[in-house]
């Protein structure tokens, strides 16, 4: 995934042209503004990749194929009744803090909200859970995140065994410029790279 947060239209074309489709934005509203730029790269699928209030839940089902940054029953509810209302299937992912950091969102491994979530995929008639996503500490050495890309993979092989009616898990979104082989080794199937594709971020 190019991760295409503060790059404007010129730079997601330039991705595009050389083979890139899978895009993903932090801010609902930021994307908004590039949105009808980038109408005609029919091939493109956008991915809401940032933290996300529920007070954007209609806003994001209306612009992306996908929320990877779910982090709460109330947010899944807003999408599920947004997508509806658009007659759309919208993909999710449920965000994993598995460092605990309080800075950052994502439910807790093993919490009653990620609990809550899983039980409750098979009455969200217009949302696909697709699987996990998570952005650990950042470490200087990618070794040293290793072992928390090992925890996301080592729960979602136990949701697997759950066999949970609705609820995907063949998506793990781990790991960005610095870390993603390391991300790749311990399973990711998905990594979400901007400054290795587009440079240093453009400033606001």
């Amino acid at each position: 995934m190019a991760v295409t947060k503060t790059h404007g239209p010129e730079k997601v074309r330039e991705a595009y042209a050389a083979g890139l489709r899978v895009f993903g934005e932090n801010r609902v509203q930021e994307f908004a503004g590039k949105a009808l730029a980038l109408a005609d790269l029919h091939e493109s699928e956008w991915h809401m990749i940032g933290h996300l209030q529920t007070n954007k839940a209609g806003k994001t089902a209306e612009l992306f194929a996908s929320a990877d940054s779910v982090d709460s029953l109330r947010l899944a509810e807003k999408l599920d009744a947004a997508a509806r209302n658009l007659n759309k299937k919208m993909s999710i992912l449920i965000e994993i803090n598995v460092g605990g950091e309080a800075a950052k969102s994502g439910v807790a491994p093993g919490s009653q909200e990620l609990e809550d979530l899983l039980r409750s995929a098979p009455r969200f008639e217009a949302l696909d859970f697709r699987g996990l996503m998570t952005v650990p500490p950042y470490i200087e050495d990618p070794e040293g995140v290793r072992p928390y890309f090992r925890r996301l993979r080592e729960l979602r092989d136990a949701i697997v065994k759950r066999k949970l009616a609705d609820v995907g898990t063949g998506v793990l979104s781990m790991g960005m410029s610095h870390d993603f082989e390391v991300a790749i080794e311990e399973g990711s199937t998905c990594v979400r790279v901007g400054t290795a594709i587009f440079g240093e971020r453009e400033k606001r």
